[in-house]
């Protein structure tokens, strides 16, 4: 009976021990769920900055004025005395091909016209003498008729001799290429010895390129959201790749009318215009045809504005004016709320710290750069809004939460505004 007696008041002892474990597990979720949670943010005060709006875009470098040189004619080149990158001089040879059958062609034109030119005078004697003797009435109509028929048929043959000559010398000059400009061979593609073809109704083979490298552009696509806000004298600052440490300066000064469209009709369409930019280049380096580059388009500033990190606004529920409310009332049909609720607009706000506290404001954006966007509203200048994390303001900040300010973050990791708004 002792046993069972002892026995017994281990089971009370070991199941007090339980329920006493219970109780207290039940009284940390009750008292943990009853307490706030406290979000901890970074903040920056509003202030007013000069915003330019920018339109990036990447493309290549090319000479403003740039000629390709094709053959005209075809036949075998026996002269080429320019190598690539050299400079030459307008009316400068570039290139002879050679013109035996061409010459040929252009002395039997001239023997051809030397025949016609005989035959013309003849005629033109026998037309006279006709004429005259027709005059006194000793030769019929008939005889004149045939005689002037002669001189006209004649006429005709001298003046298509004559045709033939000038377009016979014609293709014969075209055998000779002379520089149509000063510049520099940028691009040499055919050697001596090579066969090139060409005709006057058809593009020959393209030998070389002659550009002035004096005057450089940067041509880049920009895409048809952004081509609205390009104008022309818009500045650009350029970055070449081959030049990482120097920035280039350039004025957009033609922007194309017909997009070029790639992919089209399948998902990965993409719709872009050319935009060229003439580069103020200075006279100590060299800009080559063909170098990558990207351009920063400032289209648009703003100076004495309101601004925010970019990161700082974001969207929300708009608050419900009092008595309002979401239900249906009585007889109010349910596909009219859900319409409602599908066509209701979010708001654009940020987060203002005052007394620990988050609050929302409304705001409008207007221009933005890489870091910063203008803001307007009521109430703005001065106040402390919320730069980050980007979680907190994205998704867990509501109007009235509990936040804690810890600005060391940002100093400690070194991490600017423009980092946290690609993050």
């Amino acid at each position: 009976m002792a046993a069972n007696g002892k026995k017994s008041k281990k089971k009370i002892i070991v199941f007090s021990i339980i329920g006493v474990v219970l109780l207290t597990l039940v009284l940390l979720v009750i008292l943990g769920s009853n307490r706030e949670t406290v979000i901890t943010v970074q903040t920056e005060p509003i202030v007013r900055r000069t915003i330019t709006q920018i339109v990036s875009a990447t493309g290549k470098i090319q000479p403003v004025t740039q000629v390709k040189i094709n053959a005209e004619v075809s036949g075998e080149i026996i002269e080429l005395p320019v190598r690539e990158g050299q400079r030459v001089k307008k009316g400068q040879l570039l290139v002879r091909i050679k013109p035996d059958a061409y010459q040929a062609q252009y002395e039997r034109a001239q023997a051809s016209l030397a025949i016609n030119q005989a035959t013309l005078n003849k005629a033109e004697a026998e037309f006279k003498r006709v004429r005259e003797l027709y005059a006194k009435k000793l030769v019929s109509d008939a005889e004149m008729d045939i005689a002037q028929a002669n001189y006209q048929s004649a006429k005709a043959a001298y003046e298509q001799s004559l045709a033939s000559v000038k377009e016979a010398r014609e293709t014969l000059a075209k055998t000779t290429i002379y520089s149509p400009m000063d510049g520099v061979v940028s691009q040499l593609r055919s050697e001596i010895g090579e066969r090139v073809s060409g005709s006057t109704f058809t593009q020959g083979t393209e030998i070389m390129t002659v550009a002035d490298l004096s005057r450089m552009e940067a041509r880049v696509d920009v895409g048809e959201n952004d081509i609205v806000l390009v104008s022309i004298g818009d500045t650009a600052r350029i970055e070449v790749d081959a030049y990482p440490d120097r920035k280039f300066v350039g004025t957009v000064y033609q922007i194309a009318n017909t997009a070029k469209t790639r992919g089209m009709g399948t998902q990965d369409e993409v719709v872009n215009f050319e935009v060229r930019i003439l580069i103020h280049t200075p006279d100590e380096l060299r800009l080559r045809p063909g170098m990558s580059m990207t351009a920063d388009i400032e289209t648009e500033t703003r100076t004495n504005v309101l601004a925010v990190p970019i990161q700082s606004v974001t969207v929300r529920m708009p608050k419900k004016p009092e008595g309002e409310t979401d239900e249906p009332q009585e007889g109010e049909a349910q596909i009219q709320t859900s319409r409602k609720k599908t066509e209701e607009k979010l708001d654009e706000v940020v987060f203002i710290v005052e007394d620990g506290v988050a609050k929302t404001l409304v705001v409008k954006r207007g221009l933005s750069d890489e870091a910063y966007v203008e803001v307007s509203g009521e109430t703005l200048e001065g106040k402390e809004v919320v730069s980050g994390p980007f979680r907190a303001i994205n998704r867990e900040l509501e109007n009235g939460s509990k936040v804690k300010v810890d600005n060391k973050v940002t100093r400690r990791t070194g991490s600017s505004v423009a980092e946290n708004a690609q993050r």
